[in-house]
């Protein structure tokens, strides 16, 4: 098994700029914009994660302690249902056939879990909006050959990366590069 690397940042101009393509996905044709999602997932996962953790500075430096806790929470939350559905069949196809409700299911139950804690803010701000920035993002951005070559690098196993991990615990494994 290869170690797992992640790519390298791409630029502001590949990434959001200048060279950067953008167009809304046919939701008629779901198979496509998925494939759309993963793809951009895969070649822009450096940017979305430094986006990411750009928005954890703010909350993470005024409220450490709840942005803790809450990552906590995700985190259990995902391996635990990536645990169960590695080991019951019919989760297993759930995942695999539908897992874009899986992911909003695990911030769902998030959500219910810090709501009773108290500390639903800092989860909406630190975690659900940056989520939903790269969605949007992965969602919009069309692909070019670059990000095509990079893809079908990772989905032949030629190199593994965190995110190509993620998405395969979400099921998401045969989508990857296609």
């Amino acid at each position: 098994m290869q170690d797992v690397q992640p790519p390298p940042l791409r630029t502001l101009d590949d990434f959001l700029l200048g060279s950067a393509r953008f167009a809304i996905p046919d939701f008629r044709n779901l198979e496509r914009w998925n494939n759309r999602i993963v793809n951009n997932l895969l070649y822009y996962q450096t940017n979305y994660f430094v986006s990411a953790l750009s928005f954890l500075v703010i909350p993470g430096f005024f409220w450490l302690f709840q942005l803790v806790l809450e990552t906590t929470v995700v985190v259990v939350l995902f391996v635990g249902f990536v645990w169960a559905a590695e080991n019951h069949a019919l989760l297993r196809r759930f995942r695999r056939n539908h897992p874009s409700f899986c992911l909003l299911a695990i911030l769902l139950a998030s959500y219910i879990i810090l709501s009773l804690l108290g500390s639903v803010s800092i989860f909406l701000f630190g975690i659900v909006f940056p989520i939903l920035l790269v969605v949007v993002h992965a969602s919009l951005r069309l692909r070019n050959l670059k990000n095509k070559v990079e893809n079908k690098l990772e989905s032949i196993g030629l190199k593994r990366s965190p995110m190509g991990l993620m998405l395969e615990a979400l099921g998401q494994e045969q989508e990857a590069g296609s």
